[in-house]
This record gives structure tokens, C-alpha cells and sequence, in this order.
């Protein structure tokens, strides 16, 4: 398996097929480890496959079942954040504590930290289904600071529908109606990919902007020396 299969949306969808895409965006959202795997042209490819002109096309023997997809994507999508959830209400500070990897950056945590400030947590639930990384970070994080199971499986259940619904249905209705659409999915991926962190990236440079225009605080950890005379 080549890496560059891992953000593949096509390759995924023909080799792993229906579960596989449920079994992903279901990781996606809810295992910390499936942040990187690529939800939202995932989505939109397994609509395209659900058309019967692109699917023979992309390498499908037979197109997705339409109304199978819109009921177990938003299901999975719904199941995953919710575990996210519990997770991060168990295990609270000590899900996050542990060091920078290549997988895991405390960056990403205060990331989603910083939408569920920004926007409250009713509207970061939804909001954070569209941006990758935030999507998988938020729902432990949620947890994790305390907002109500009951409060965040009610916009976790609004927030799965939009994001699973509005991408699989773009991605049927495209395929459907636009001719030799299957030449545009690689590209069309790429675009939805930087779409999607777009978000990321305009907090990133907003955030550096304020941490150089801030007054530099004195360190005052645990291996400071105290030079304040008694």
C-alpha cells in the first residue's frame, strides 16, 4: 500500500467498499488515530459511486446502494463522535497528556479547544463536522470539558445529518448529471481537501499573528529561578 492511498478518497472506496467507507467515517470521528483519513471526499466519491455512470468507471462491479449510504453514513458519522465524547469525559486531561508523535500534536487539541470557544459548544459540534482534524479532536474535547452527554448527541445527531447528507447527495447528484465526471474526481478531491483546510489554516496564520503581537511573559515554570528577594 503506497501512503499517498491513505488520502486516496477512489482508492479506499474500491478497495474496501461500502463497510469500508462506514467503517472510516465512523474512525474518522471517532478514534483519534482516523484523523487523517479523508472524510469529506470520501463522501463525495461514495455518492458518485452510487451513480451507475461513474461507477463501472472508478472500478465499482456495481453502484452504491443511494438510500443505504444515507442512512448508515449519518449512523456511523453519529456513533463516532459520540464514543469521542465518552472518551474524553472518562479519561479527561489524560487522554491528551501524552507527548507530540507523528500522529498525535497537542497543536491539534488546542485547535479544537479553541472552536469550542469560540463558537460554544452547540455550534462547534456542528461547525466542526466540515473541518478536518477538528472533527475527530472536538468530540473528546467536548467530553472533556464537561458539556452533557444528552446536549451533545442532540448536535451531534444535527451535525452528522448535514455533513454525511449534503456530501453524499453533491456527490450523487454530480455524478449523475455531469457528463465523464469520473475525470474530475482526482482533482475534484484535491479541491475539497483544500477547501476543508482552509479554516485550519486561517486560524494557524491568525494565531501566529497574535502570539508575535503579545507581550512576552516572564517563564515562571517549576525549573525558574526565583530572583524575587525574600
Amino acid at each position: 500500500m503506497d501512503l499517498a492511498n491513505l488520502l486516496d478518497a477512489q482508492w479506499w472506496i474500491v478497495t474496501f467498499g461500502l463497510i469500508g467507507i462506514l467503517a472510516i467515517i465512523f474512525a474518522e470521528t471517532g478514534l483519534l488515530v482516523g484523523f487523517f483519513l479523508p472524510g469529506d471526499s470520501l463522501l463525495v466519491v461514495a455518492g458518485m459511486g452510487a451513480s451507475a455512470a461513474v461507477a463501472s468507471s472508478v472500478g465499482l462491479d456495481a453502484p452504491f446502494p443511494l438510500p443505504v449510504l444515507l442512512i448508515a453514513a449519518p449512523l456511523c458519522a453519529i456513533a463516532g463522535a459520540q464514543l469521542g465524547h465518552y472518551f474524553g469525559a472518562k479519561t479527561g486531561p489524560r487522554l491528551f497528556s501524552r507527548p507530540d508523535s507523528r500522529l498525535f500534536k497537542r497543536e491539534y487539541v488546542e485547535k479544537a479547544e479553541h472552536y469550542f470557544a469560540k463558537f460554544g459548544p452547540s455550534k462547534a459540534v456542528v461547525l466542526a463536522r466540515f473541518i478536518p482534524i477538528v472533527r475527530t479532536f472536538l468530540n473528546p474535547v467536548a467530553g472533556m470539558l464537561g458539556m452533557p452527554t444528552s446536549r451533545f448527541f442532540l448536535w451531534n445527531v444535527v451535525g452528522g445529518l448535514l455533513w454525511t447528507e449534503s456530501l453524499l447527495l453533491f456527490g450523487y447528484f454530480a455524478g449523475s448529471t455531469i457528463p465523464n465526471v469520473d475525470r474530475y474526481i482526482l482533482p475534484g478531491a484535491a479541491v475539497i481537501v483544500l477547501l476543508s483546510v482552509i479554516p485550519i489554516i486561517r486560524e494557524i496564520l491568525k494565531g501566529r499573528k497574535e502570539a508575535k503581537a503579545a507581550p512576552v511573559a516572564e517563564p515562571r515554570g517549576r525549573h525558574h529561578r526565583d530572583t524575587t528577594p525574600l
